[in-house]
């Protein structure tokens, strides 16, 4: 990643304070439908009282938001993992075990744009995972050989469930895949902890 984007890792409190502006970079980088858009910033919003919560930002030198990646720690009561597990559980139990008992998720890893192809996904996820608690890294990717699943490869990911259809949503396959911490590659520490992201809106 060039040098003229800095990590900072944001608190909760920041990180909910700054969603507008990271909703702006979800938006540039994932196209959603704009009704959608009060729905997920409500999840987010959920997720970041969720246990280890961890939000990672790429701050561009204009002061705005060049990208971003959160996750937390997986387990039962959170939507996402009792999907996943409860089709694992069905299909493949040994690989429940061995991912899904002590899990990182990895909910959001998005870069903007105008910032992409300089290594701001990679730097972005590997500091957000690093140092972690949990055993493994978990989360979800639309399929076909798209940048992502090259970046999540790179990094140590395998598909658990290739080809999964969540609820409500039948014909947007993700793959969802795993990989054990600590990622491969070197230490990537923030340049600093931001208790109040100086976001203006």
């Amino acid at each position: 990643m060039g040098t003229d984007i800095e990590l900072r890792e944001l608190t909760a409190p920041s990180f909910v304070h700054a969603l507008p502006a990271l909703l702006e970079v979800y938006t540039a980088a994932m196209e959603p439908a704009p009704e959608q858009l009060p729905g997920r910033r409500s999840i987010m919003e959920q997720h970041s009282r969720y246990p280890r919560f961890r939000s990672v930002l790429a701050l561009a030198p204009d002061g705005g938001a060049a990208g971003f990646a959160y996750g937390f720690h997986g387990r039962s009561g959170q939507w996402w993992h009792d999907v996943v597990t409860a089709e694992l559980k069905r299909s493949d139990p040994d690989a429940l075990r061995r991912w899904f008992t002590d899990s990182f998720e990895i909910a959001e890893v998005h870069v903007h744009p105008a910032h992409q192809g300089r290594g701001a996904g990679r730097r972005l996820l590997e500091l957000l995972a690093e140092a972690r608690p949990e055993r493994t890294a978990v989360l979800s990717t639309p399929i076909g050989p798209t940048v992502a699943r090259r970046l999540y490869a790179s990094c140590g990911f395998a598909d658990v469930l290739p080809e999964f259809a969540f609820p409500g949503s039948p014909d947007r396959p993700f793959a969802i895949m795993a990989a054990p911490l600590p990622l491969p590659g070197g230490p990537r520490r923030a340049a600093g902890r931001s208790r109040e992201w100086r976001w203006t809106g």
